[in-house]
């Protein structure tokens, strides 16, 4: 019988409808029925498919709101996904009594201490770090936990976070309940299920297709020394669209963040040197639409569940090929198109050659000025600066070339 939202407990159903589910995504219909008959899961898909709610669901519906104590762990690369992710299980848990508590880094440890010292939470969201160090405080005590969760678990072997990772798990009962979701299967991914997860492990998959359905793709190749004036362009065009740029480094965002606010952009950037607060800021700015563009990192970005994302501009084109993959499923959700554009120059050629989801991606060559934009500068510049010499000699070349190609010469000529 194929899964639905009426199968299970009626007041989860209730924060279901709250929350504005209508059917299951593709993910949950695989996962969910798997959870709950208790079965061990690896899910290959990526933040925006639904997977919260798939591994959420039968964590919240097999936990009980009079245990007390941590029945669940769920570990995250970043804080702003643990917050995510914590968010929507304690709205999903809500009518049931079920609450999830986020936990990381960035903050001051004492007041989540004293938050799990009271032992409301029966499900923690955290990142790695902060969650071993609890656990050598002796605050957060795993050994009642019946669920466990990596949740973007190739992320958070790209952070370094694999020796964390398994001193964590090795503090929880051997007979859990694990669930592992990550976008790609690296070895070290696979060897971790292998070393953690029961055998019998289920496996789910949510194809490409049903992870990016809506997002046109397009490359323009642009000179080195144009990018700039090229977004500039682009992101005027899309004035109206929420917009993420992504860059290589926490420097390339806060440089890219004061160049385009000088040219009257109105751009934030997230990045590592901010706190958590600031980072907390610059988000709620963006998911209010008070900024319309944000400048990430992969490593700022990653977690990050945004909605209504319709613009997604590669600036750089990621290292590791399979960031791109990251980076445009920012855009596309729900069933809403997005757009995904890249700026490639020359030196970069070969990192696009490497990136799967360019394949079949018509070049196109990006022009910084077209006629329409040369036009409309020109109505907008003092004829009388223009040179009388210039005028004089395009007025001789009217007779002779179209206009728009000597609007073009002229153009060129005075507005560089």
């Amino acid at each position: 019988m194929e899964f639905s939202f009426n199968q299970l407990d009626e007041r989860i159903q209730k924060s279901l409808e709250e929350m504005g589910f209508e059917s299951p995504t593709p993910i949950q219909k695989e996962a969910i029925p798997v959870a709950l008959k208790g079965e061990d899961i690896v899910g290959q898909a990526q933040t925006g498919t639904g997977k919260t709610a798939a591994f959420g669901i039968p964590i919240v519906e097999g936990i009980s709101p009079r245990e007390r104590g941590v029945k669940a762990i769920i570990l995250t690369p970043t804080r702003e996904l643990a917050i995510q992710v914590a968010h929507e299980i304690s709205l999903i848990g809500k009518n049931k009594g079920v609450s999830a508590y986020p936990i990381y880094g960035g903050v001051p440890v004492e007041r989540q201490m004293n938050i799990l010292k009271k032992g409301k939470h029966q499900v923690i969201v955290g990142t790695p770090g902060r969650v071993k160090d609890l656990i050598s405080r002796g605050i957060l005590r795993l050994d009642r936990v019946r669920y466990a969760v990596l949740d973007e678990a190739d992320q958070m072997l790209d952070m370094g976070f694999i020796e964390d990772i398994e001193e964590i798990l090795s503090k929880t009962p051997e007979d859990k309940q694990t669930m592992l979701f990550s976008a790609t299967m690296p070895y070290e991914i696979r060897k971790l299920i292998d070393n953690y997860l029961k055998p019998g492990y289920r496996f789910v998959k949510v194809s490409k297709q049903l992870i990016t359905p809506k997002v046109r793709q397009r490359v323009f190749l642009v000179r080195s020394e144009d990018k700039l004036k090229a977004l500039e362009k682009i992101l005027r065009e899309n004035s109206k669209t929420a917009t993420i740029v992504f860059v290589k480094t926490k420097r390339d965002a806060a440089d890219l963040e004061r160049e385009l606010q000088r040219r009257g952009i109105n751009a934030m950037a997230i990045h590592g040197d901010l706190s958590q607060r600031q980072r907390e800021n610059v988000l709620k700015a963006f998911r209010e639409g008070n900024v319309k563009v944000l400048v990430a990192t992969d490593v700022a970005a990653r977690g990050l569940d945004i909605k209504n994302v319709g613009l997604v501009v590669n600036y750089e084109l990621p290292e590791n090929p399979e960031s791109y993959v990251h980076r445009i499923g920012r855009t596309g959700r729900a069933g809403r198109e997005g757009v995904a554009i890249s700026l490639v120059a020359e030196p970069e050629k070969r990192r696009m050659y490497r990136i799967k989801g360019l394949k079949g991606v018509r070049l196109e060559r990006f022009r910084v000025n077209d006629i329409k934009e040369l036009k409309d500068r020109l109505l907008s510049e003092d004829v009388s600066k223009v040179p009388e010499r210039i005028r004089r000699f395009a007025k001789e070349l009217l007779q002779e070339r179209p206009a728009e190609e000597i609007l073009s010469l002229l153009l060129l000529r005075v507005l560089k």
